[in-house]
């Protein structure tokens, strides 16, 4: 094995020295080798330490496009996906995240940050649970969450989202027509996501966060969405068709006959969905005339209660440690009545989405009986009333339920 040879020069007296040392610990040779030692320690100890002592690689710079101002024309604007007006006309193209969230007795309960989704859909994953797919554009909530595996009816309704398919892992053929289909993917992945502590959660525990969702665009270059959202009415719209509307002007939203509009008028204050199976997942809402909102509870009558999250970066924490609990109520409930069956694995489910069905729509109030009609995979579903014109939802949040059609609607 070869060493490597070092060369030191030294005058002739130093050498006589050398071959006489004189009483001393070292000689001037030892010495330079001691130097020599101690520089090449002193070296590698700082190669050691320099990447504690260097700050930490920061993440890559977020590059969002900068915010257009609104029009001089003092033209409100207002969300594609809610309906709500925006402060900001960037928000209203903002990218668009749709995310897969259990909703098992298996630790998937309570929730987290489901009530800053604009829509949320809920249909049955396998063995009568129910799970939803959660839209979010311009999220807030530190904490996101739990995420499950996809199936191929959830990735339909999201479709004409133009969104981020977030999710951990699916179904076979959800993750086929992912891959074919030149979606924006976000399986399982640890540089955007993280798994909480087990505890009573059990598997129940990966989560992301507005950050990481928003970190993940950048990182990827998509930078806006392009939306196909619902009809929507403006908020002063809206107000005008509320049931205990008092403005002198009552607006017929639905150009419906006058006999079915008095019979719409009449106040719906309680509603009941059954999935045909497992009473834990069938669903109540209660009209909250005060909020003009519908509070929702499991079949049980217990609340729905989700975690709400400091708008903060929290870090990667579980959100009962530090998030508080707030009942979910949106704006607008939605049944469509959808034809199911057990998929070829005689496990998952099979779902219609493409085509057309009944439909129950509650808003301000209001109960309205019509049909639901989805034309292709990239269309989004039109809600019509009983005499066939278009039903404008009204602003906030919306949830929509894809009731079997051996399942119920009660109000």
């Amino acid at each position: 094995m070869e060493t490597e040879q070092i060369t030191i020069n030294l005058s002739q007296e130093e050498l006589k020295k050398e071959e006489k040392p004189e009483k001393t610990p070292f000689s001037k040779r030892d010495l330079v080798f001691l130097i020599i030692g101690i520089l090449g320690i002193i070296g590698g100890g700082v190669m050691i330490a320099l990447p504690f002592l260097l700050p930490k690689e920061a993440l890559p710079t977020l590059s969002f496009p900068a915010i257009p101002s609104a029009p001089e024309s003092g033209e409100k604007i207002y969300s594609s996906l809610t309906g709500v007006e925006l402060k900001d006309a960037g928000a209203k193209t903002a990218p668009v995240y749709c995310v897969q969230t259990p909703n098992g007795t298996d630790g998937a309960r309570p929730h987290s940050g489901l009530t800053d989704a604009g829509v949320v859909f809920e249909a049955i994953a396998e063995a009568g649970i129910t799970r939803f797919a959660a839209i979010y554009q311009n999220p807030t909530q530190a904490i996101i969450g739990p995420l499950r595996s996809l199936r191929i009816y959830y990735l339909e309704w999201d479709t004409p989202f133009d969104c981020v398919i977030v999710h951990a892992g699916g179904a076979p053929d959800a993750l086929a027509a992912v891959a074919a289909g030149g979606y924006r993917d976000l399986s399982e992945n640890y540089q955007y996501m993280y798994r909480g502590t087990y505890g009573s959660r059990l598997w129940n525990n990966l989560f992301t966060t507005a950050n990481y969702l928003r970190q993940y665009s950048a990182n990827t270059g998509y930078t806006s969405a392009n939306i196909k959202g619902f009809a929507r009415m403006t908020p002063e719209q809206s107000a005008k068709s509320r049931v205990d509307a008092t403005v002198s002007e009552k607006l017929d939203i639905t150009k419906a006959s006058e006999k079915n509009l008095s019979e719409m008028k009449a106040q719906v204050g309680h509603i009941e969905l059954t999935y045909g199976g497992w009473g834990d997942f069938n669903v109540v809402y209660d009209y909250n005339s005060a909020t003009n909102t519908y509070n929702r509870s499991y079949g049980s009558g217990e609340p729905h209660s989700v975690y709400v999250c400091p708008t903060e970066d929290l870090g990667e924490r579980n959100p009962e440690d530090a998030c508080t609990l707030s009942q979910i109520s949106p704006s607008v409930v939605i049944a469509m009545i959808v034809h199911e069956t057990r998929a070829s694995d005689n496990y998952h489910e099979a779902i219609t989405t493409i085509g057309s069905g009944d439909a129950y729509i509650f808003q301000n109030g209001i109960a309205i009986k019509g049909t639901w009609n989805k034309a292709s995979k990239e269309a989004q579903i039109e809600f019509k009333n009983e005499s066939g014109n278009i039903i404008e939802l009204a602003p906030g949040q919306t949830f929509i339920s894809a009731v079997p059609h051996y399942g119920g609607v009660a109000y």
